[in-house]
């Protein structure tokens, strides 16, 4: 955007008052920034509370119901809220497993829910079994630090 031109008044006291005038506007423009920044800090402090109230919602809803529930939050969401970890368990030989969703190579809008559909046990997938993964829930940290299965 091109920079907006003040013509110059003629007379000394017009020039004097535009002098003012743009000095208040570029001193206002630095106190503005300032607030919107502050504004926006506060505003993705309240989103990532937000993100992780809902995680806890939806761990509580898969506890109690014991099945992912439809429609989950996003991946995106998860690590915006701190869940970033995903605590699964193959259908077939009941291995855990936890799944780190930052790491995941699938876009960050996809829903949690549908990853069970699309991760697999690699144990079972050597003995050329492919079942779905059981969602167990989601959690801050990682849980077993056992090797991945």
């Amino acid at each position: 955007m091109a920079p907006k031109y003040h013509g110059t008044p003629l007379s000394g006291g017009d020039r004097k008052a535009l002098h003012r005038e743009l000095g208040k506007a570029r001193a206002m423009t630095g106190i503005l920034a300032a607030q919107s920044a502050e504004a926006r800090a506060k505003g993705e402090a309240l989103i990532r509370a937000a993100d992780k109230l809902l995680f806890e919602s939806w761990n509580e809803r898969m506890w109690t119901d014991g099945e992912p529930i439809d429609p989950s939050p996003t991946i995106d969401q998860a690590t915006n809220g701190g869940y970033s970890w995903l605590q699964i368990e193959c259908s077939r030989c009941k291995a855990a497993r936890d799944v780190d969703l930052a790491e995941l190579t699938h876009p960050s809008t996809t829903f949690v829910h549908d990853l069970a559909s699309r991760l697999r046990c690699r144990k079972c997938a050597k003995a050329g079994k492919r079942p779905n993964a059981t969602l167990l829930q989601l959690a801050q940290r990682r849980r077993h630090l056992y090797p991945e299965t």
